[in-house]
């Protein structure tokens, strides 16, 4: 019943599985991939004809994990999967990022991949394994995809390099890269690091492509051996029609990409367009190309003016250098109500970042395969549709949106001061109100500013770049701090973001195979010198934090207390802990360990609450002084509540120096009194002294010695 086909290997001590022809058979390609114990299925299908009049691709990755996978039932009121969570969608756009550049030129049938969880062990991330699993139903499938690729997470410790640390490994290390790739080349890269140097970064990433090699066999044996059909597709040679449209318009292109307004380079590409269509664009009254054809040729033909320009002349489409940044505006403190703000503007590209300060109620609550955890850092991006001069839908974050906000949180991460340090909730908003290039990265240094504007005690300042390269026959160009249009008619897209002591992050994208690694070398030595740069200008602004919060933002503090004290603390059903707040304005989140973050808008507030709890795990000491309140009145003496919920007694003798005839002659129920620990009976009882203090000042009297 099933034409099953199994290949496998001992990889990174872990064996990996692929497994065909068994589970969902009328998908194009469909391949079981498991690696220990985590299982994804991929699946493929591919539409036979391309929907008539479309102009692109239409390529849909979707990663989805399932809560069975690990055991467990979905929280909410559904109890089941809903929407897409950030991890499944950054996981798409991980897949989909380097297989999209390798299916063959011209092919515009919609194809949909669509990857499944099925099993997770709690070792192995699934994103690795559905990066495989994705490769292989692609390569059986028949699809025209000039694969197969491997991927593969690499971890930095102590000098070496590890492949594929397990989920418990990961917070140990000093890296976490994933790479991507071809036999030949790396395709995609995408990063978190510890302020790590450029020759690590680069190590790492051979490193995996290194690893992946034995991946990418793997999924070739198991092509050979049940692989489809290829699909009969050849590309139409459109060599003629760009040779006329280059003859019509190459001049009048190669002028209008001089031009170095955004916004004039486009109104005079718009007119060699107009130009080149009519003359060439098939009517009703004459022959000519295709609508969609020429659409397609006229983009070739501004890459090759534009590539072929830079490449010859060493000039960039603005007229910078091949390593000259654009002009750098930076601001601080723009936004008079917020806790920290900043405005970062890069040439066209600006970005206005906010930061704003919260407390343990304010932690993202994130449901997972591994269960259920809190996030303390939050870093949103935005898209506006008038950042590039155009009208458009507003809804929620998209792909694109979710991406970008979580390369420059990467970025950020390394430099946030550790929770005992800084106990805040953050979250970090940036609004691009411009683009032209690169607002993820004016995102990582608006970030930056926008927390040191808060007085967030962060390492060091952040700052981001953007590289891209030009390879063709007449040689290679690597761009620093690139242009919206050197981004889509270039081959790669590099972004590195660090401190002024190593990498952060590093996201790379290659649109081409044969990169080579001394020509990475180049990118990442040129992208340092960038980076440098960059901070000067951000340090004009501010170089670090301001090292006081804004007046705006909540006070915060911490306390350790005993965990056997914690339910003192809350008391019987929480009455004294409500107490706490009601009494004294201050917020207080007790954790398991004991450890108590108090917050309210004044230092006051929570100086009391402080107290309040001190008083109630702490014990009292033999000769301290303490304020405390008479609770009753004997006629041997009274009662007095001194520290927390302890009281004691204060014999009638010790009440005053005179003689005291009855205890009410000196004190009343509800007085505030000073007392002095004297120690304790043979009972234990307590025993406390007034005439030994001061009653007005609280002072011990020197000259009195205890009865």
């Amino acid at each position: 019943m099933f034409d099953k086909h199994v290949v496998s290997t001992e990889w990174a001590g872990r064996p990996l599985v692929l497994e065909t022809g068994r589970v969902a058979r009328q998908a194009d390609g469909a391949v079981l991939a498991t690696y220990g114990e985590t299982t994804v299925l991929a699946t493929v299908v591919a539409q036979k004809e391309a929907k008539p009049g479309q102009d692109f691709f239409p390529l849909t990755v979707n990663y989805q994990e399932k809560y069975y996978a690990a055991g467990r039932i979905p929280g909410g009121f559904f109890k089941r999967e809903g929407r897409p969570t950030e991890k499944e969608t950054l996981t798409s756009r991980l897949i989909d990022r380097p297989i999209r550049p390798l299916f063959v030129d011209g092919f515009k049938n919609e194809v949909q991949v669509v990857l499944t969880a099925l099993s997770y062990d709690g070792e192995n991330d699934p994103d690795m394994v559905a990066m495989v699993a994705a490769s292989a139903a692609l390569t059986i499938s028949g699809v025209p995809f000039m694969g197969p690729i491997g991927g593969c997470r690499v971890g930095y410790k102590d000098g070496e390099y590890i492949i594929n640390p397990t989920i418990q490994a990961l917070p140990e290390s000093d890296l976490d890269l994933c790479v991507a790739g071809t036999q030949d080349a790396v395709m995609m890269v995408e990063s978190e690091a510890k302020e790590l140097s450029e020759d690590v970064m680069l190590g790492a990433v051979m490193a995996g492509h290194k690893a992946i090699q034995e991946v990418i066999d793997l999924i070739i044996d198991l092509g050979e051996r049940a692989a489809k059909e290829p699909w009969d597709y050849e590309p139409e040679d459109r060599s003629a029609e760009l040779k006329q449209v280059q003859d019509l318009v190459g001049a009048d292109l190669s002028a209008a990409y001089k031009i170095k307004d955004k916004a004039e380079r486009q109104a005079a590409v718009g007119e060699a367009r107009a130009k080149a269509a009519e003359a060439l664009v098939a009517t009703e009254e004459k022959e000519g190309m295709d609508a969609l054809v020429f659409k397609d040729v006229f983009k070739k033909a501004e890459a090759k003016v534009v590539r072929g320009d830079i490449i010859k002349t060493g000039v960039r489409i603005d007229g910078r250098a091949l390593d000259q940044v654009r002009p750098i505006v930076s601001e601080v403190g723009i936004l008079p109500r917020t806790h920290g703000s900043a405005l970062f503007t890069r040439g066209e590209t600006q970005a206005i970042c906010v930061a704003t300060l919260g407390t343990a109620d304010d932690e993202q609550m994130i449901d997972g395969l591994d269960g259920l955890y809190k996030e303390s850092f939050m870093l949103h991006y935005n898209f506006p549709p008038y950042s590039v001069g155009e009208t458009g839908r507003m809804g929620g974050a998209g792909r694109r949106e979710i991406g970008h906000g979580k390369l420059a949180w990467r970025a950020t991460k390394a430099v946030l001061p550790t929770k005992d340090e800084f106990p805040y909730v953050l979250r970090v908003v940036s609004e691009i109100t411009e683009s032209n290039g690169s607002s993820s990265m004016a995102t990582v240094c608006g970030t930056s500013l926008a927390l040191m504007d808060a007085g967030v005690p962060i390492k060091r300042p952040v700052s981001g770049i953007a590289m891209g390269l030009i390879k063709d026959e007449d040689g290679v160009a690597v761009l620093s701090d690139i242009l919206g249009d050197e981004d889509h008619l270039g081959d790669m897209d590099f972004k590195v973001a660090g401190t002024s002591e190593g990498i952060t992050s590093l996201q790379m994208d290659i649109k081409i195979a044969g990169i080579t690694e001394d020509i990475m070398k180049t990118a990442l030595a040129q992208a340092s010198g960038g980076r440098m740069h960059i901070l000067g200008e951000m340090n004009k602004a501010l170089g670090e934090s301001r090292g006081e919060l804004s007046a705006n933002a909540p006070q915060m503090e911490s306390m350790q207390i005993p965990s056997d004290k914690i339910r003192e603390v809350i008391g019987s059903g929480g009455k004294v802990i409500r107490e706490i707040v009601e009494t004294t304005g201050a917020k207080v989140n007790i954790e398991d360990d004991g450890k108590v973050t108090l917050s309210a808008l004044d230092k006051a507030s929570i100086d009391a609450a402080r107290k309040w709890i001190h008083s109630i795990v702490a014990e009292p000491e033999v000769g301290e002084v303490y304020e405390g309140k008479v609770v009753a009145v004997k006629d041997f003496g009274a009662f007095v509540n001194f520290f927390g919920p302890k009281d004691g007694l204060v014999h009638v003798s010790q009440m005053a120096e005179e003689r005291v005839k009855h205890p009410k002659d000196v004190v009343s129920e509800g007085d505030t009194v000073w007392v002095k620990l004297l120690g304790f009976d043979d009972r234990g009882k307590v025993r406390l002294s007034m005439k030994v203090v001061d009653q007005e000042t609280g002072k011990e009297k020197a000259s009195d010695s205890e009865e």
